[in-house]
């Protein structure tokens, strides 16, 4: 057997060199996820770079669009803001410009888009002024960069799903070995006390 083959220094035993390994490797992929968690850039690339004021959206929002969008930016007849719904063609959907220009002018519904429902010129209030279409597009951005508000991209829970998925299957062939070392001593033991 390989285990058997390998030279190890005297009193030291190969399961305790795994009983060692296994924490360690665990801790590092620990440490190596949070650091992977850190804060993300905000959306428009620079900080402080919102075109208007988020709180006053907030208040904006909540009288002109959660009817359609949700209180909490949720979607329901209207799309998803928090995780913006991702719209083809459209690079960034939290672009300032792209966003201000949406809730000024309205969307039609386009082929691919997450909802094929028509969202009218400012929400269907002609009320709003220009700095009003800034403050919402600033309070939705704010909303989309606020850590843990939206869930990890594909790529990135593919890459931490198969990395948890190793180490749980690394434990457990390491405690299948555990197992079956402390089985075969326990078989050893019952054979030597039957030959006495």
């Amino acid at each position: 057997m390989i285990w058997r083959a390998m030279r190890l220094p005297k009193g030291f035993k190969l399961s305790a060199l795994f009983a060692l390994a296994v924490p360690v490797l665990v801790g590092l992929t620990a440490i190596t996820t949070l650091a992977d968690s850190s804060p993300s850039p905000s959306p428009s690339g620079t900080a402080g770079a919102l075109p208007g004021d988020p709180t006053r959206g907030a208040t904006l929002y909540g009288q002109n669009c959660a009817t359609c969008h949700g209180a909490g930016l949720e979607g329901g007849i209207g799309a998803v803001l928090n995780p913006i719904d991702k719209l083809p063609g459209v690079p960034n959907s939290l672009d300032p410009n792209f966003l201000i220009s949406i809730i000024t002018n309205g969307r039609t519904p386009q082929p691919g888009d997450p909802k094929l429902i028509a969202m009218p010129p400012k929400g269907g209030n002609p009320g709003l002024t220009d700095q009003d279409v800034k403050d919402l597009a600033a309070y939705i951005i704010q909303q989309n960069s606020i850590q843990g508000g939206a869930p990890l991209a594909p790529g990135e829970l593919a890459k931490r799903t198969i990395l948890w998925v190793g180490i749980g299957i690394v434990a457990m062939v390491f405690i299948t070995f555990l197992l079956a070392e402390y089985n075969m001593r326990w078989i050893a033991r019952r054979a030597a006390a039957r030959r006495k």
